[in-house]
């Protein structure tokens, strides 16, 4: 059975963002083909893909390697991401439904109740997942899109701190939740540009000036897994 590309490029950007393949380093067709259990052909598709995101470049004399972006491309992303996100809110009250708002508020519960627990380890997956939510209900596949790769990139180049104060964080959210129920679009987008004003201190460049990574990673060896992959 023929491996989908997009698995291939999944399982390559995912090793990519975990600093398995490092700044700079060559991407050959043949080793990464042994390295996921697949053909040279999926992968020669999955770095046409990974090059038009901005993780792959290709080089004369060297082929397709990692990309090593700048500070200042590192600081756009979250430029980007403060206009992107406000306006994902702003449509989400506009075009959200019931189904929508029932995930919300059960996220921003749940939220609040880890964060006034003190059940940090819990928080970035449902953080994660009540900004998923919250692009889905903006009823915008191209907004959804252009988000969905700007965090992949923002979690590659950039390590998050758990915020300061959890519970106010999920106030926030809360209140965003709130005026996306109401349809106030204005209140809900100025609630969340608020919101990613104040989450951006918590944002550290994950390489040092020379270009290193300053985090250690792992390298093991492993296959494409298809059933638990997402493109």
């Amino acid at each position: 059975m023929r491996i989908p590309a997009h698995s291939v490029c999944t399982a390559i950007r995912d090793d990519i963002v975990a600093g398995v393949h490092g700044r700079g380093g060559r991407l050959t067709e043949e080793l990464l083909a042994r390295r996921y259990g697949v053909s040279r052909v999926p992968v020669r598709e999955a770095l046409r893909t990974l090059e038009a995101e901005g993780f792959v470049v290709t080089r004369r004399h060297a082929g397709a390697c990692v990309a090593e972006p700048t500070e200042r491309e590192a600081a756009d992303l979250l430029e980007t991401r403060a206009l992107l996100e406000p306006l994902g809110a702003a449509r989400a009250a506009r075009r959200r439904t019931e189904a929508h708002l029932k995930v919300l508020r059960g996220l921003v519960r749940l939220g609040q109740g880890r964060a006034g627990q003190g059940h940090g380890e819990d928080l970035r997956a449902l953080d994660g997942w009540f900004h998923d939510t919250l692009v889905q209900a903006a009823g915008s596949p191209s907004l959804a899109a252009l988000l969905t790769q700007l965090r992949r990139k923002i979690a590659w180049m950039y390590a998050a701190a758990t915020p300061a104060d959890p519970v106010g964080c999920w106030a926030e959210y809360g209140a965003i939740t709130d005026a996306v129920a109401r349809g106030d679009a204005e209140r809900a987008r100025a609630l969340m540009a608020l919101h990613t004003e104040r989450s951006a201190p918590a944002y550290r460049l994950r390489f040092a000036p020379g270009g290193e990574r300053t985090e250690h990673v792992r390298n093991p060896q492993r296959a494409v897994n298809t059933a638990s992959l997402r493109y």
